[in-house]
């Protein structure tokens, strides 16, 4: 999995990077739930750069429930959450749209052709 992860110079702060590398492979399937990422150290050790910025990503990605720390055994990709109610699942749903928009605007994208490539994808994968 380390091999896959690459730090680019894009003015993208690293830990957004390595958050995002992260999520797309998750989401990919390329880690399914249950399997243990490296340790915290080996990521640093592997990019050259600092602890805490894996420190900052891993973090991140346990407070929005993508990932899973078990005291002395590691971090492993969590398991998918339970159905949300159909209210919350609506608002969570909004919420992240426009939040992709919002993404998207900052660096320059148009979010329709996002929302066109996200569909792409989807089709791609099913």
């Amino acid at each position: 999995m380390l091999d896959h992860l690459r730090i680019a110079d894009s003015g993208i702060p690293i830990y957004i990077q390595l958050r995002e590398q992260l999520l797309q492979a998750i989401g990919a399937g390329a880690l399914a739930a249950g399997t243990q990422l490296p340790t915290m150290r080996q990521v640093a050790v592997q990019l050259k750069i600092d602890l805490n910025t894996v420190q900052r990503a891993y973090a991140e990605l346990e407070r929005d429930g993508v990932l899973e720390t078990v005291r002395g055994r590691g971090t492993f990709v969590a398991s998918p959450p339970p159905a949300l109610d159909p209210l919350r699942r609506a608002n969570e749903t909004q919420a992240l749209a426009a939040k992709t928009i919002a993404a998207a605007r900052a660096a320059g994208l148009d979010p329709a052709e996002i929302a066109r490539a996200i569909l792409a994808r989807l089709e791609t994968s099913s």
